[in-house]
């Protein structure tokens, strides 16, 4: 994170300062004895080698060497907090906007000070010529589950990459994974150790054909996408304890492979009717079936019948009306319901032939 963080604040400003002062942080200062050294980090130390800075560290015991970083750091808290309370909710649709509003937050507060910051500007040395963009990288084995162990912690990716061996780059909030060079996924890194991230689009795929295993899945919890998929879970149990299971899986199959928010919704409707959310049902309100389409004239395994073109109705336009008109060819019935007219050959050669003298004496 102090990498990343001082990366990021560097680009934005567009140059290098020549000092970088930090506290006695563990990411940037590791202790040699017991007696009290220390010194700077490899990672620390390439950082700073690599961005042309000198770093330096506060002085134990100095609280005033790093009160104006503080005081800054309490006053922004302070201006959040009334921005949010202005703004009349602290909920946010995602990381992002959260992300959005704080960087609005920021811009408009640095306005006031833009004037001295272009004296400073110029005392700046160039930023070199890409980031390093910080990562730590692992590399990692798929499990026969489907998950991945990374810093003490489980994952779960797609099953198509069970026995594979990733390249993990760990960064502050996130994983990035890689197979070779080509990247994989992305995954939101999760905070402290012994926890878990189970994604059941990731699984079900394997799970859907043993179904047996639910019952004393390990992470059996993780597969729940939200409390309506879990009373669905305890109705089956209730209605078909042996099937339950099966119902269950081919269930978030069917989320996972058409649409979670359908699915969800038909759970909803089948529950308040105090119905049974057995596959079944649940595939007949996200996927109806179409309707039938009418009957063809012709099977598939039977020989297409010859197009002819009938041509009688264009004669009696072109001719005046006969007295005595001739019979209409008989209808020939090719499947229930269907019936066409199919002059013979001889008929058809005939009319064509008076159609090509007409069109001559025109």
């Amino acid at each position: 994170a102090l990498a990343e963080g001082l990366e990021a604040a560097l680009w934005q400003i567009g140059g290098v300062p020549q000092l970088h002062r930090t506290d006695h942080l563990s990411a940037a200062i590791r202790r040699l004895d017991k007696a009290g050294r220390e010194d700077f980090t490899d990672n620390y130390r390439a950082l700073m080698n690599h961005y042309g800075m000198q770093p330096t560290w506060n002085n134990v015991g100095v609280a005033r060497e790093n009160g104006d970083v503080e005081q800054s750091h309490f006053r922004f808290k302070q201006a959040l907090d009334q921005a949010l309370r202005v703004r009349g909710s602290r909920d946010f649709s995602d990381q992002t906007s959260y992300l959005r509003f704080v960087e609005e937050l920021i811009r408009n507060r640095n306005l006031t000070r833009s004037a001295r910051f272009e004296v400073e500007r110029k005392l700046l040395a160039p930023l070199p010529n890409k980031p390093l963009q910080p990562a730590r990288q692992l590399q990692v084995t798929v499990s026969r589950f489907s998950t991945i162990q990374v810093l003490a912690n489980t994952y779960s990716v797609p099953s198509r990459l069970i026995g594979t061996t990733l390249s993990v780059r760990v960064h502050s909030q996130t994983l990035e994974a890689y197979v070779g060079s080509s990247h994989t996924l992305s995954l939101p890194r999760l905070v402290g150790q012994h926890q878990q991230l189970i994604n059941y689009r990731h699984l079900i795929w394997s799970l859907v054909r043993k179904p047996g295993a639910f019952a004393a899945y390990r992470y059996r919890d993780e597969l729940f996408p939200s409390l309506l998929f879990r009373q669905a879970y305890d109705r089956l149990q209730a209605a078909v304890p042996s099937r339950c299971d099966a119902h269950y899986l081919k269930i978030l199959h069917l989320a996972a492979s058409s649409s979670e928010s359908e699915v969800e919704t038909a759970l909803n409707l089948l529950l308040e009717t105090a119905q049974t959310p057995t596959f079944e049902m649940v595939r007949e309100l996200v996927q109806p079936e179409r309707q039938p389409r009418v009957a063809a004239a012709w099977q598939l395994n039977s020989p297409a019948p010859q197009l002819h073109l009938q041509l009688a109705r264009y004669d009696k336009l072109l001719s005046p009306p006969s007295p005595s008109p001739s019979p209409s060819p008989s209808p020939s019935k090719l499947s229930p319901g269907i019936v066409v007219t199919l002059p013979s050959q001889d008929a058809m050669a005939t009319q064509l032939a008076d159609l090509e003298m007409r069109c001559a004496n025109a």
